[in-house]
């Protein structure tokens, strides 16, 4: 029988120490996991910001196991390197922040042990990540298990794999499925599996079990409109059992037709989700990822790219419960080090066979902006085609993807690596205009009507704090993430052929190395910011082009103060029809599609209502003889080039 204990409680964590004895001796600061050392300095752009190794302690009582049985540990996430110390002895070193491992102590535990973790974040030129617009916290930032198993069990000790792999094949004519059910186990015993309401008894072969099932009239994992789920189980004699969810679902993705899914056009349009948020880094509990996920849900997005590194199993089954496309992938980013190549592979490894029964997972990336710091020689080209070759052969069924960084050239060998491409434009806001996204993928499409072409990160900063009456390109305010974003709306909405967008980014995130936008240490191109409790007007935006979710939204409504006679009102809404009153007075009432913009003489303190059917929104302003000084970003450039 296998059993699973959290061990999320009794640690104590020690900042510095020379090693595991000297740890276990220190007094050291109690913790709860999830944690990271970096919930504070890592998103406030000070110089405090801590990267170097920490360590975890607990004791540990020996588990009772049955004779001949195994005690696993499994980390979910420690980041970036561990090692694992019990009783001072060193039984594993893990490198890479994102993923899961597992340490075998079956043999090594005496009655009373002492756990010891070291942890470390520090730069080195060989584990992903090392330059990125993120910060690189440290921590044991998921939980911790213990995982007790009998002597026959499924496999514990291949890259954090689950044990049981399923992989549905769809036949949309005959409204069927087959679905391929695989399990890997340690010890003797036939194998029981289940699926769909059918069971196989089965006699594995070199320790590998495989059951065929066929699912007529099945029920199709259908995106937003019907996420359904399987589930898949198989069992030991020995008592042992694992499962997994999965769904049953056909895309493809062509170069005219963007994305289809279960035989329809399904264009992708979303946005791009990083694992933290303010007071918490990236420790985030699951009550954090469920909000996360209320709000892209409530957006309207029907995709996710989960950047830029492999995210929690949680998160992953939040997708899958609700129908949402993911672009999964590693932190190769940035800067292409010699030295890294084999993280790369490990980290790809189990990025894949951890999460290759999520159904809502469509591709693996292989890299982002990795031209950013690096040239295209040949070194960066084999490591790519060695991820490339490791996917196809972990995984026949996904695409591979890039994102690649604007500066690159269109014809560059790089892009002839995946299987599709993205590009991350911003033209607009770091620089040139927005036309020129326009013109970038009209000139792709143009050159290269046979390749699959996708928008995987587009983006302006604002501050929820900075407002203009006369928004521009640099400011930082609401009122030009709105005019930015608009912009890029009607763009897409003209290429139905973009086989996936996403916003950069769904919530502000933190970055140490940034110096913008009156707050240190972030990236405010958020259309939600870091704590979640602001909604930026854009948000809005995405809303009314998204969600079917009757509402009316104004904009500017922390723009209270307007030093200008008449103002501009502009209002979002998904609603056909829309009237704004002022002051219990109607200005106008007008017919249109999602933006809605009124002209308001504004004399004294003004009460605006916007009315769509029976939805309503309401806001406060103010005529001023000064504009607020508040408003507006002092003291420092808002220049937006200095990241690049």
């Amino acid at each position: 029988m296998r059993t699973i204990m959290l061990l999320n409680t009794g640690w104590t964590f020690v900042k510095t120490a020379a090693g595991p004895l000297e740890a276990a001796k220190a007094s050291g600061e109690t913790v709860t996991l999830p944690h990271t050392w970096n919930a504070a300095d890592g998103q406030d752009g000070g110089n405090d910001y801590y990267r170097g190794t920490c360590w975890y302690v607990r004791e540990l009582d020996r588990p009772a196991l049955e004779e001949g049985g195994e005690a696993w540990l499994e980390f979910s996430g420690a980041a970036m390197t561990a090692e694992v110390y019990l009783n001072g002895e060193k039984l594993a070193r893990h490198e890479g922040g994102y993923s899961a491992f597992r340490v075998d102590l079956t043999g090594c535990m005496r009655e009373k042990n002492t756990l010891a973790v070291s942890v470390d974040n520090s730069d080195n030129d060989r584990v992903y990540p090392q330059k990125a617009d993120f910060t690189f916290y440290g921590g044991l930032y998921r939980e911790v298990r213990l995982i007790c198993v009998p002597r026959a069990h499924f496999d514990l000790s291949y890259c954090g794999a689950p044990g049981i792999k399923v992989t549905p094949v769809v036949d949309l004519e005959k409204k069927s499925a087959q679905v391929i059910v695989e399990t890997w186990q340690t010890g003797e015993g036939d194998v029981t599996i289940a699926a769909a309401g059918q069971s196989r008894t089965v006699s594995p072969v070199d320790g590998h079990a495989q059951a065929v099932f066929t699912i007529e009239n099945v029920r199709l994992w259908d995106g937003v409109t019907d996420p359904y789920l399987y589930t898949a189980a198989a069992s030991l004699p020995s008592g042992d059992q694992v499962s997994a969810r999965f769904g049953c679902r056909k895309f493809e993705i062509d170069p005219q037709k963007g994305f289809l899914l279960n035989g329809r056009s399904y264009p992708l349009r979303g946005v791009s989700r990083h694992q933290d948020r303010k007071g918490a880094g990236n420790a985030l509990t699951m009550e954090m990822h469920r909000e996360d996920m209320a709000i892209v849900r409530e957006i309207g997005a029907n995709t996710l790219r989960l950047a830029h590194y492999q995210h929690a199993q949680e998160f992953y089954d939040l997708c899958d419960e609700n129908g949402i496309v993911v672009w999964a992938e590693i932190p190769y980013i940035t800067m292409h080090m010699r030295d890294g190549r084999a993280n790369t592979l490990s980290q790809m490894e189990e990025l894949v066979v951890q999460c290759y029964n999520h159904p809502s997972i469509v591709c693996w990336g292989l890299s982002n902006e990795i031209t950013a710091a690096s040239a295209v020689d040949e070194d960066l080209l084999e490591n790519h085609r060695l991820l490339n070759e490791l996917c196809h052969k972990l995984d026949p069924t996904r695409p591979t993807t890039m994102a690649n960084v604007f500066m690159l050239e269109t014809d560059s060998p790089i892009l002839d690596i995946p299987d599709i491409n993205s590009y991350n434009l911003y033209f607009g806001w770091y620089l040139g205009e927005l036309e020129q996204n326009d013109e970038f993928f009209d000139g792709f499409h143009a050159t290269y009507p046979d390749k699959v072409i996708g928008f995987s990160e587009y983006g302006a900063d604002a501050n929820p704090q900075y407002q203009s009456g006369r928004p521009e390109k640099g400011d930082y305010t609401e009122g030009y993430q709105c005019i930015y974003h608009e912009h890029m709306l009607d763009m897409i909405e003209a290429r139905p052929w973009l086989w996936a967008t996403h916003v950069w980014n769904m919530f502000d995130f933190a970055a140490d190395a940034r110096d913008q936008g009156g707050e240190p240490g972030m990236n405010h191109k958020g259309l939600v910011s870091f704590d979640r409790r602001i909604k930026k007007d854009s948000f809005y935006l995405y809303k009314a082009w998204w969600s079917e979710e009757p509402f009316v939204h104004i904009c500017g409504s922390r723009y209270v103060d307007r030093a200008e006679e008449v103002t501009t009102v502009k209002v979002y809404s998904n609603q056909e029809r829309v009237a704004l009153y002022a002051n219990g007075e109607l200005v106008e009432e007008k017919a249109g599609d999602k933006v809605f913009q009124f002209q308001v003489p504004l004399e004294g303190t003004v009460e605006l209502e916007a009315e769509a059917g029976r939805f309503t929104d309401r806001c406060l302003i103010r005529r001023v003889d000064t504009p607020n000084p508040a408003y507006q970003l002092q003291g420092k450039s808002s220049n937006s080039a200095n990241w690049v």
